[in-house]
């Protein structure tokens, strides 16, 4: 027979638990767009943002800033501090490029296994560390894996960051062909719409996956036309 101080604590426990990882249920693209879009990335119908997540990369990063000038597009890209921290040059001429940058956390991993303490130091670690490189104060904040925990909302609230995610993806962290990557997106793909890449294969399961999401760029933008919409960032796309 379970006592009924020890059957409280562990529906207390239960809460805490799913008051901590209630919000990861978001990363579920569909479920966010329609409970909260502005999470989602949904932003002015006749744009689409261009996402970066893991870089700065001393070889994918330069490699998709050339593709973009060729296509005349800005984008946004979330910063590892890590990353940031070993390439401070690279993350600087991100923004010399004229692109934005935004807050991808300290180090890639799971919220969902750390604590909150843990969540806080690392944001603001990483916030303060893009900052410094690249001289510009971070405004947007993506956790590892899109997955948020409270403690990511705490973390980011303290650092004065909007925690943002996307609508379609590449996952092009796979290594996929160009065709393919271009092809899941555009399955997701909507007018308003957040594309989520990758500018660094630091976290992927492929070496070099960033040369098919360099390859996939101008296949987007066929996409983008048939949807009538420019590519910009995050700045530009999502009513604050």
């Amino acid at each position: 027979m379970i006592r009924p101080a020890t059957a409280l604590g562990v529906a207390a426990t239960a809460a805490a638990v799913a008051g901590w990882a209630g919000p990861a249920v978001l990363r579920a693209r569909v479920l966010r767009a329609a409970a909260w879009p502005g999470l989602a990335g949904v932003g002015r119908p006749d744009s689409l943002a261009l996402t970066f997540d893991d870089g700065p990369d001393p070889e994918g990063t330069p490699a998709v800033l050339d593709a973009l000038d060729g296509l005349g597009w800005t984008a946004t890209f979330f910063m590892l501090g890590g990353q940031v921290t070993r390439y401070p040059d690279v993350a600087a001429a991100v923004v010399a490029a004229g692109h934005e940058v935004a807050v991808h956390g300290f180090n890639h991993r799971n919220h969902l296994v750390r604590g909150l303490a843990d969540v806080d130091r690392d944001v603001a670690h990483a916030a303060a560390v893009v900052a410094t490189a690249t001289g510009v104060r971070p405004t947007w904040f993506r956790p590892p894996y899109g997955v948020l925990t409270m403690g990511s909302l705490i973390a980011a609230r303290r650092a004065g960051l909007r925690p943002v995610l996307w609508t379609a993806w590449g996952r092009d962290w796979e290594a996929l062909s160009p065709g393919r990557i271009a092809g899941t997106i555009g399955r997701q793909l909507r007018p308003g719409g957040t594309v989520l890449l990758h500018d660094s294969d630091c976290a992927a399961r492929v070496a070099g996956s960033w040369r098919s999401t360099v390859a996939a760029l101008p296949r987007l933008a066929v996409l983008a036309d048939q949807l009538g919409c420019t590519v910009g960032p995050l700045r530009d796309h999502v009513v604050r």
